[in-house]
């Protein structure tokens, strides 16, 4: 399984890798967003400062959403998906490849956010090993969640709306957990962030779990 979970990962990234949407179109978008915030609440700086975490937070989500959209949509003509179907790869294994290569993607995205947010934002970091276990635990599960929800999106012909009508009530959880918890590392207290990670991990077993179990028959009704 995880041999084919490599296989399957490796096929995204290297499509992202030769298309280069990530570093020239969602890369882009999810900076933009962040200036725009900046832009918006420059008058308060305070007002920018505490609310640095959580417009993180949105930025990765709706990068997140591009991303999952983008892995589904270039298996979507050409029999693509039937091929995958037929090519006697696990489905867990799909599922883990193609959630992994997203979560690849959202890490590199969050490292390029994180320097903005402290650039543009004037935030210090006073709890790094929170701020990254958090990062981690975040995007393991988003990327789950998301593309348990893509592959269920997939088949349908609203899916780029569709999409997030599915995803942004499930993963509300794990945004609020965690901007609380990189409330916690940026503000200066870390140790009030960690009942957050712990949330988080629970999110991403579930969510994980739920793929490794679901994805099989998501893929066969796409």
């Amino acid at each position: 399984m995880w041999h084919d979970a490599a296989v399957m990962a490796g096929k995204d990234l290297r499509v992202e890798l030769r298309s280069r949407v990530a570093t020239n179109q969602v890369a882009p978008f999810a900076l933009l967003v962040l200036i725009l915030f900046a832009f918006a609440l420059d008058p308060d700086r305070g007002i920018l400062g505490r609310a640095a975490a959580g417009l993180f937070w949105v930025a990765v989500l709706f990068s997140a959403l591009l991303a999952v959209q983008r892995a589904f949509a270039i298996e979507a003509g050409d029999g693509t998906r039937d091929g995958l179907r037929l090519s006697g790869l696990d489905p867990a294994a799909i599922f883990l490849g193609k959630a992994g290569a997203v979560a690849l993607q959202l890490v590199a995205l969050e490292v390029v956010l994180g320097a903005g947010v402290v650039v543009l934002y004037d935030r210090a970091l006073h709890g790094p090993a929170l701020l990254v276990t958090t990062c981690l635990l975040a995007t393991v599960g988003l990327a789950a969640a998301g593309t348990v929800y893509g592959a269920l999106a997939a088949g349908l012909r609203v899916r780029e709306t569709l999409l997030p009508l599915l995803l942004l009530p499930v993963v509300a959880p794990v945004l609020l957990a965690a901007t609380r918890a990189s409330e916690a590392a940026l503000g200066g207290t870390p140790a009030d962030g960690w009942p957050w990670v712990r949330l988080l991990g629970v999110f991403a077993v579930i969510y994980v779990a739920f793929g490794v179990v679901a994805f099989g028959p998501l893929l066969e009704e796409s």
